[in-house]
Parts: C-alpha cells; sequence; structure tokens
C-alpha cells in the first residue's frame, strides 16, 4: 500500500479519554492507550479539544480546568513522542521531528459562564480554537440541538471579536444554521466546520447544508469529514459513504475546503458515550485511527490525485492554521 501524507486530524477527544483515565489513576495514557493507531494512521497532528462531556455539565468551569490540568500532565509524561503546538511553524516542527502535534481548542465556551476576557487566559494557556457552543444554548450562541430562529448572543458577538484579535480559530461544526450565518456575517477571517458532513447526504442538524459549504469556502474555510456514524449515514455508515460526503463536497466548492475531522470515539467509556447517544452502530471500514488509510485508498480508487489526497490530510487545513493562528 502506497505511504499516505501525514495527516491533521482536526477533531479530536483525547483528552476526555486522558482525563478519565488519569482520574482512575492512570499515567502516560497517550502512549499506553493512542499513539499506536495514530501511528498506525500516519496521524501527524491534531486539533484535541476540551469537552465538557454531559456527565459534568452541571459544573462546566470546574471540568474545563480538570481537563486542562490533566492535558497539561499527560503532555509533560509524553514530551518525548507528542507536544502542543501554538502556530503553524510549530505544527511543521514537531511533525518534522517525528512526534505528534496537538493544538489545544474548546469544543463550546460553556466553561467561561459569560466571561469573554477569559478568552485571553485560554489564550495564554496554549488554546487556539473554540466553538461558541457544543449542541447546547449557552451565554454565547445556540447550538444546533436547538431548532429555533437563533443564533449569536451580543456575547457571542464580543467573543468572537475577541478570537479574531487574539489569532484563534472560530468553529461552527456544532452551532444551528442561525449561529453558522450569524458567524459567517460577522467575522472576518477564514473559519471551520471541524468535524461535519454534508447534510444533503445524510440529513442530521451537525451537518451543513450546500448553501452553507458554499458559505465557508467562499471565506477560504474547510469542513474536516467525520467518521461518526450517525452523521455519515442513517442506516449504513461505511467508509464507502463517507467518500460520497467526499466527492459531493468537492463537486460542489472544489478540493480546497475538505479537511479531516473524525471525532473517533472508539476509546471513549460507554458512560460517556451513552450520555448523548444511544446507538452502537460503527462506521464499517473507519472504525479507529489506524483505519484512516484505507478512506485515502478509496479517494485513489476513484481518481484523486496524489495532490488532492494531501490536500485533504494536512494541506488545507494547514492553510486556514498559517491564515489565523499565524
Amino acid at each position: 500500500m502506497k505511504q499516505d501524507f501525514g495527516v491533521f486530524d482536526v477533531h479530536s477527544d483525547l483528552f476526555t479519554n486522558v482525563t478519565l483515565r488519569r482520574q482512575a489513576g492512570e499515567t502516560d495514557v497517550i502512549r499506553a492507550h493512542h499513539i499506536r493507531q495514530l501511528r498506525a494512521g500516519n496521524v501527524c497532528a491534531m486539533l484535541c479539544c476540551i469537552w465538557i462531556d454531559p456527565p459534568y455539565t452541571e459544573n462546566p468551569p470546574a471540568r474545563m480546568v480538570e481537563i486542562m490540568a490533566s492535558a497539561c500532565a499527560e503532555l509533560r509524561e509524553a514530551q518525548d513522542i507528542a507536544e502542543a503546538a501554538h502556530s503553524a511553524a510549530d505544527i511543521e516542527r514537531i511533525c518534522a521531528g517525528g512526534k505528534l502535534a496537538i493544538l489545544l481548542g474548546m469544543e463550546g465556551l460553556s466553561g467561561l459562564h459569560g466571561r469573554v476576557d477569559f478568552l485571553d487566559v485560554l489564550y495564554a494557556w496554549g488554546v487556539r480554537h473554540a466553538m461558541l457552543t457544543w449542541n447546547e444554548v449557552n451565554a454565547f450562541a445556540h447550538g444546533a440541538s436547538c431548532h429555533e430562529d437563533k443564533g449569536l448572543t451580543s456575547l457571542g458577538i464580543k467573543a468572537l471579536d475577541r478570537m479574531e484579535e487574539l489569532g484563534m480559530l472560530v468553529d461552527v461544526s456544532h452551532a444551528n444554521e442561525r449561529t453558522f450565518w450569524d458567524v459567517c456575517e460577522h467575522i472576518t477571517k477564514p473559519f471551520i466546520a471541524s468535524h461535519s458532513n454534508a447534510y444533503a447526504l445524510c440529513a442530521h442538524a451537525r451537518n451543513l447544508k450546500d448553501d452553507q459549504i458554499k458559505a465557508l469556502a467562499a471565506r477560504g474555510g474547510v469542513i474536516g469529514m467525520n467518521a461518526w456514524p450517525e452523521f455519515i449515514d442513517g442506516a449504513a455508515p461505511s467508509a464507502e459513504r463517507l467518500a460520497d460526503h467526499v466527492d459531493h463536497i468537492r463537486d460542489l466548492v472544489g478540493i480546497d475546503h475538505i479537511a479531516c475531522g473524525f471525532d473517533f470515539c472508539d476509546y471513549l467509556t460507554s458512560d460517556t458515550l451513552d450520555s448523548f447517544t444511544s446507538s452502537d452502530v460503527v462506521t464499517e471500514g473507519l472504525e479507529s485511527a489506524a483505519n484512516i488509510p484505507s478512506l485515502f485508498a478509496l479517494l485513489r480508487a476513484r481518481g484523486y490525485s496524489e495532490e488532492d489526497v494531501e490536500k485533504i490530510a494536512h494541506g488545507n487545513m494547514m492553510r486556514v492554521v498559517k491564515a489565523v493562528i499565524g
């Protein structure tokens, strides 16, 4: 099999697993449970999010700090195999050294309790990305679980302004449709949908409609292809079907706006998964990071060039990182 290009996975809940395992007494979790699969999938960079998982939503700030603390402790132990990145140059340097580059992000800002100025603290801690919401309605925006025609709040607008000033990636993957359009109207830099697919092929609220994909592309952004089964196909999710989503987006806006945002959950505990899904269906052929090369093999078989594959694997996302974060 042809060696694939290094992959930049634009959405991972790695630090949720790290936190749960460390709280149970484990250490060096990345080395023990993750690095082998990531290397098998040729993943060289990841955007790892701080996610307030549903069992902990009663006290979002406390959970945010717990996960950040676990991430810092873990990265100290794993410094020979992984390193936090704060810029595009960092990502390139870390990957060139054979280590995993980790860009820190926020999967929702509920942990801020409406305090926009705390974005400066997150930035100082190394965070370079944020979604305003994880599905829920919070002080900043209305998430994908809200089907009303309500989007950004006044605090949300202030948060976006500060994120642009700081140089943080804005992510709309968990936004509802109104919030998406409000973000599109308000910010000036490229933005991303880190882990969403095409609504035209799978009508799920977490996927983007064609006009949204066109608007995101017009701003220079990318949409990360998501391996979570519910966002691929309601009946038979598979790597082949995810390749159909890639085809659709390429035909709609071109190859330059497609990335990888796999959202693998094979390592999350049943308690965590059961808190937001009742499905035990998996995506055939794309069950974990180790299967990533099979998706690129499918794309090559469909006629995608090596340049196309490289763009999807990491080139498109690196372009956005350079434009927004620097």
